[in-house]
């Protein structure tokens, strides 16, 4: 029987096969820097609390709990209340140094994070949280065109706890044709006026991630300008009006 033949071997040349190496040494290195990034960040996310700052703390949430106790009991003015039925909310401040009520009435009116914004309707139960919650927030009186561009820009839909941008009128006619909202002009119609399905509306939408506007906060965040009797000269020209600018640039 005759011996079999040799195949010849596969001939690779030294630039492959350099290059290969040179791929292997790169992944090893990649893998070692992910893992010590992974190391550093456990580290930098331990941080041991002296008491004097569990103290600090404690302190802070009192004296939140105690002057919302305080604004609370001031009277509400309802005079700007005939003028416009739509309020926009925005969060401007805190984080660790609110008390759990506090923190509460944001959930409340569905601002979980700082610069998010959302529309409700003007009444004496929103005036009142709003007087409580009052460092936390800003608030005005928007126009059509402000409410329009909102929506348009920075407008999602939340629909079977999925989250769509209003970009498909399919969608929207899909959650809220039963109350004949068909597209995303039927949105801003309805938000606008406060037509007689605006909660149905307003639960649709998420609430409005915005901005960082801080040049726009700067030296608008009094307690005075804040209430309802100066709303509106601030929307024209100092807080809201600023906002919406820093917003839609």
């Amino acid at each position: 029987m005759a011996e079999a033949e040799s195949k010849p071997l596969d001939y690779v040349s030294e630039i492959v096969l350099k290059k290969r190496k040179n791929n292997e040494d790169w992944a090893i290195r990649r893998k070692e820097q992910l893992e010590q990034r992974v190391k550093r960040s456990k580290s930098d996310h331990f941080v041991i609390k002296k008491p004097e700052q569990f103290i600090r703390e404690y302190r802070d949430r009192e004296s939140d709990l105690i002057k919302m106790k305080h604004r609370a009991k001031l009277p509400i003015k309802t005079s700007n209340l005939s003028q416009s039925k739509l309020l926009f909310i925005m969060r401007i401040q805190g984080k660790s140094d609110m008390h759990p009520q506090t923190r509460k009435l944001l959930y409340a009116l569905r601002l979980r994070r700082m610069f998010t914004g959302v529309f409700v309707k003007a009444n004496d139960r929103i005036l009142d949280i709003l007087q409580k919650v009052e460092p936390y927030v800003t608030y005005g009186y928007p126009n059509l065109k402000s409410v329009n561009e909102l929506i348009y820009k920075k407008g999602l839909a939340k629909i079977n706890k999925q989250i769509y941008p209003l970009t498909d009128n399919n969608i929207i006619e899909q959650a809220l044709g039963e109350h004949k909202i068909i597209c995303v002009e039927d949105i801003v119609n309805e938000i606008a006026n406060v037509g007689p399905h605006f909660k149905e509306v307003s639960n649709v939408l998420c609430p409005f991630t915005l901005n960082k506007p801080e040049k726009a906060l700067q030296g608008c965040c009094s307690g005075e300008e804040r209430r309802p009797d100066d709303v509106k000269e601030a929307l024209k020209s100092r807080r809201l009006g600023k906002i919406f600018s820093f917003i839609f640039n």
